[in-house]
């Protein structure tokens, strides 16, 4: 039996570590609990040997899978996405394995030397003369002295609940020297259970309340959920009564997975079209000769792209196999996991961010043991342990939502081509927008083509009318947030019955709070970018770092009255639309009205159910709805990102107005969009309002091959960050002067130069952006980069390395 193990920790370090066994053989891809420092981790096991380290190493804590749970092909995925995203292995391991709630994070504290002799000194002189609140704290501290001193330690947990002591407070303690912490986390059955109340035979006399909470039951057929039972304002001690007497049985079950049905058509409900039948035996075809092959799927907006994909994993389905759907965001989940559910029940398991722990991990079990066989969810499902992977769907493939913005900084569209390629799998890239590589790769051959040029049932694309807003203010001589030609479309489509979707890619009231004495903005504390106005919150917030801020009443510069609130979000656009519309239904989809798991589905159902007559929203309403009342879209003021310094600025604005304006005339009415724009020149709103995707794909380009961008070259953007300016700009330099005496072979380095956003949560921001024809160079340039940086003692959580970024800011 092997003597060592190595293991990949969930730690910013590019190594693995060594540990010794404690007779329990593990698995390679199994999971153990290990030491590191003074913390207790969960780390996947990645080799078997007997080599003794040159340092003692530490034992195995606990065993925590019998079996491997990444499989050899999932070991090879995680190992290349290290590799190419230069990512420490066991933060990719942590990221593929959403099995958090399985292990149980727990802290316990000890009294020290130093910890008895405070307690003792407090006792001969008691409290010293200090405020309030110096004084309040004091005492408590020595009440958690006290504490301890009576037991051989206790949980922070304990703690907290019995002393009310917080984890600020005890972390003071520890840096004095008077507690010691140490990691006591272990293994979990982290399975979700529910109480059920049974009733059983009636004996005996009944109170008022047991008798009303027994009436429940036979009412409800003879059992309910323990937590329906708390709405009857019984006192909870009934419920135990009746249990102790026999009348009521409980029992824990699985708790059920709700899976959200929202009103609509269903994407089968209909014959496919000969061009969709087309595809769909091109995808087939591939998915059944069991070897890897990538697809792109071209269709217009409304072209029928869901309905083949699904159709294609019915087959595979019933064939035994099974498949992975990806979307975009989580407000697609619910829409795509409905489709899915009706054509394959059970069989469909969803994973997503916006699910608790313990849904990941028991949605990660089903598909490993077999019981769910097609997957829909965001980026991460595309690591999910499916069996007998037939197809991999990536649906509005272009969205920079699958690039993930944290460590490991992966794409997950291109982990699923690597996933398809590892398993044998065929991958299918749906958009009506393509990313410009990804069309480019179909271009050059890399992927097939298909093409759905036409929508469903022969319905027209819908019209699209440009109205320059330069002109419509020379000629009203008012500055309106609508035109006076989306106002009208806007009521003939009210006065008609029909629906409307008005984008504005802005949140809250207005972006800018500006003094007009001194021409102040009110900036965020932490980031240099200013604070946006949230009315109905009566708050300034930060969308980038959370911070919240009162709104003035006075400019904090120069104490002026002139306040002014410049320009309009989402926010101030509905309460426009109001005012406008008085008797209208209007409805608002941004991150300040999704709050909860089921808001957005909410609003979603009322418009299919058409109770709203307008729904206002950012860029959450222009991809992947198909709502067959809504035949007018208005677009005010997408085309201001074109004035962004990313060179993806055009592609964005052209994918988002394009993608919004296929929102219109899905059902049997034809649609129109009236799109608002200050560039209307703009060659990316003028493709747009055509409906030309190549046109668009030709021009870019032409700019893309000139300024050598991707698809044309490799792209890395190296990020040096740090709270302290000083530091950031030592870094900065450091690495600056290296890649001058070191100049990358077939890489060309651009910078150090200030990020656009030049400081983002409390840190000062530089970046260097490195281009290469050649991914093998860049990939060595960036590894040697990094390890001249740990020779200079660089702090690896100080560098960010952005391999393919999707933004530069």
């Amino acid at each position: 039996m092997p003597q060592f193990c190595d293991v990949a920790l969930p730690v910013p370090l590019e190594t693995c570590f060594t540990y010794r066994l404690n007779g329990a053989e593990p698995v390679v891809g199994g999971r153990v609990l290990v030491p590191f420092r003074n913390l207790r981790l969960p780390g996947v096991v990645t080799a078997l040997h007997d080599r003794t380290p040159s340092v003692e190493a530490k034992h195995v804590l606990e065993i925590l899978d019998a079996a491997p749970v990444l499989d050899a092909e999932l070991m090879r995925l995680g190992e290349w996405i290290s590799h190419y995203y230069l990512a420490p292995l066991g933060e990719v391991f942590r990221t593929m394995l959403p099995l958090g709630a399985e292990v149980k994070r727990a802290r316990a504290f000890r009294i020290t030397e130093a910890g008895w002799a405070a307690l003792h000194q407090s006792a001969e002189r008691g409290s010293s003369r200090r405020s309030k609140r110096s004084a309040d704290e004091q005492m408590l501290e020595y009440r958690v002295l006290d504490y301890l001193a009576a037991r051989d330690g206790a949980r922070e947990q304990t703690l907290r609940s019995a002393l009310r002591a917080g984890r600020e407070l005890l972390a003071g303690m520890a840096r004095k020297g008077w507690i010691t912490a140490e990691d006591i986390s272990s293994a979990r059955d982290a399975r979700r259970t529910r109480r059920i109340a049974q009733l059983k035979e009636i004996s005996g006399k009944l109170n008022d309340n047991q008798r009303k909470l027994v009436e429940t039951l036979a009412a409800a057929g003879g059992r309910a959920p323990v937590e329906h039972l708390r709405s009857l304002e019984v006192p909870p001690s009934t419920l135990a009564t009746l249990a102790r007497r026999g009348i009521v049985e409980i029992v824990e079950e699985p708790a059920e997975f709700a899976v959200s049905r929202l009103a609509g058509k269903p994407a089968l409900d209909f014959p496919l079209n000969p061009a969709q039948a087309a595809a769909l035996e091109q995808i087939r075809k591939r998915a059944e000769e069991k070897q890897f092959s990538v697809t792109l799927l071209f269709g217009v907006t409304g072209s029928g792209k869901t309905a083949v994909y699904l159709a294609a994993m019915q087959d595979l389905l019933a064939a035994g196999r099974s498949a992975i759907l990806l979307v975009p965001e989580i407000g697609l989940t619910p829409q795509a996991a409905a489709n899915l559910h009706e054509i394959f029940a059970d069989q469909v398991a969803i994973l997503h961010s916006a699910l608790t722990d313990a849904e990941r991990a028991e949605q990660w079990h089903r598909i490993r043991n077999g019981d769910a066989r097609v997957v829909v969810g965001t980026r991460s499902a595309v690591f999910a342990p499916v069996r007998d992977l037939a197809l991999i769907v990536v649906d509005e493939e272009q969205d920079s939502s699958y690039k993930q913005e944290e460590m490991p900084r992966y794409h997950g569209r291109d982990v699923a081509v690597m996933r398809g390629k590892i398993c044998g799998a065929a991958v299918v890239l749906g958009s009506a927008t393509p990313a410009m590589e990804s069309f480019h790769n179909a271009h050059s051959g890399k992927y097939a083509l298909l093409e759905l040029a036409e929508r469903v049932e022969q319905r027209p694309l819908p019209e699209v009318e440009l109205v320059d807003m330069r002109a419509e203010f020379q000629q009203s001589g008012e500055d309106h947030v609508f035109s006076r030609r989306l106002v009208e479309e806007i009521r003939g489509r009210l006065d008609r019955g029909e629906q409307a979707m008005i984008l504005l890619n802005r949140r809250g009231y207005s972006p800018v709070v500006l003094c007009r004495s001194c021409g102040e903005t009110v900036q965020c504390k932490n980031c240099a970018i200013a604070l946006t106005h949230h009315r109905r919150a009566q708050l300034l917030m930060c969308h980038y770092c959370g911070y919240q801020a009162p709104v003035p009443k006075v400019c904090p510069k120069c104490a002026s009255q002139y306040i002014y609130f410049l320009g309009t979000g989402s926010e101030k656009l509905e309460d426009l639309l109001h005012g406008t519309f008085p008797t209208a239904r209007i409805g608002r989809l941004d991150r300040d009205t999704v709050r909860g798991r089921g808001d957005f589905e909410r609003v979603l159902s009322a418009l299919h159910a058409g109770e709203l007559d307008l729904l206002v929203g950012t860029q959450m309403i222009a991809k992947g709805h198909d709502i067959h009342g809504v035949t007018l879209v208005g677009v005010v003021g997408a085309d201001f990102a074109l004035g962004f310094p990313d060179f993806r600025a055009a592609e964005r604005t052209f994918q988002l107005l394009t993608q919004v304006a296929g929102r219109a005339g899905r059902g049997s009415t034809p649609g129109k969009v009236i799109l608002q724009t200050y560039f209307p020149e703009h060659y990316a709103v003028r493709f747009a309002g055509r409906h030309d995707y190549r046109g668009f794909y030709e021009k870019e380009r032409q700019y893309r091959r000139w300024m050598h961008y991707p698809p044309f070259t490799a792209l890395a953007n190296v990020l040096v960050r740090s709270d302290e300016l000083a530091q950031a700009l030592e870094y900065s330099g450091l690495l600056g002067r290296w890649l001058e005496k070191n100049p990358p072979q077939g890489v060309r380095v651009l910078g150090p130069a200030s990020a656009p956003l030049a400081r983002l949560k409390s840190e000062y921001r530089y970046h260097f952006i490195l281009k290469s024809q050649s991914r093998e160079r860049l990939n060595a340039a960036l590894r040697a980069l990094l390890d001249f940086a740990a020779v200079e003692k660089i702090p690896r959580g100080k560098l960010v390395v952005d391999v393919d970024p999707v933004s530069l800011l």
